[in-house]
């Protein structure tokens, strides 16, 4: 079983639902919630950069959840794809944050982990 699809173990910041929706039992989103709680502690000192990183972060959530409550597999494979580009593009954002003196190095390194992890999840539900 790709364990990019099994049941994860709810995290203590996901808010508590007595309800499970498909995106809850796929655990790229957890990650990718993961990823957004971690460009939210970069706390980025440029406003543009930082815009831009919440945004992509955010989407990369919202697209592994309409991935996953996809029917199609054509379907599911364009948000699980709009994710992985926004992934990238988050941590792109905290990455140049850091190289302009905007954010820590320390947490570029922690998005990047992240949106690696990440998107190697979400590469082969992609294909």
């Amino acid at each position: 079983m790709n364990d990019t699809l099994s049941p994860r173990a709810t995290s203590s910041s996901s808010p508590s639902t007595s309800f499970a929706l498909p995106h809850h039992k796929l655990l790229a989103y957890g990650v990718a919630v993961e990823l957004l709680l971690a460009v939210r502690r970069a706390s980025l000192r440029d406003a543009k950069l930082r815009d831009e990183a919440l945004r992509s972060a955010k989407s990369a959530c919202l697209n592994c959840a309409e991935g996953a409550g996809r029917v199609t597999r054509g379907d599911k494979a364009r948000a699980f794809a709009v994710a992985r580009a926004e992934a990238t593009e988050a941590s792109a954002a905290v990455e140049i944050a850091a190289l302009c003196g905007d954010a820590s190095a320390g947490s570029a390194a922690e998005v990047g982990r992240l949106a690696s992890r990440l998107v190697a999840m979400l590469t082969p539900l992609v294909r």
